[in-house]
């Protein structure tokens, strides 16, 4: 059970992110494109007036538990994602490798 003040983490298909809202304010996101079955987090940021509750990491580790239920895989050109799954090795089996492909695949998206 949650309590109100819990973070919880939103799916923004729309905005192509997940969000976490803290205090029922949104506090970061992690950013992604989809190609393919390949879902490419590019950016996670979580504002300054939260910072220190750890709340990044909630928000990657269900992004990317999402992200396994959809039956898709990661690619983690973001770094704190590349760094969080360098720590949870449970993600390794849907993880693939940052290829100069992908990232100039990333550029042509985000032009």
């Amino acid at each position: 059970m949650t309590s109100p003040t819990d973070p919880v983490v939103e799916l923004a298909e729309i905005r192509q992110r997940y969000e976490i809202l803290a205090d029922g304010r949104l506090a970061g996101f992690t950013e992604y494109r989809d190609r393919g079955v390949q879902r490419v987090f590019f950016h996670t940021d979580v504002d300054a007036a939260f910072a220190g509750r750890g709340l990044a990491s909630v928000l990657v580790q269900q992004a990317l538990s999402d992200v396994r239920k959809s039956g898709m895989r990661i690619v983690p050109v973001c770094p704190y994602v590349a760094k969080f799954l360098q720590k949870h090795d449970e993600f390794a089996d849907i993880t693939d490798v940052v290829t100069p492909e992908i990232r100039h695949w990333l550029r042509t998206q985000l032009d």
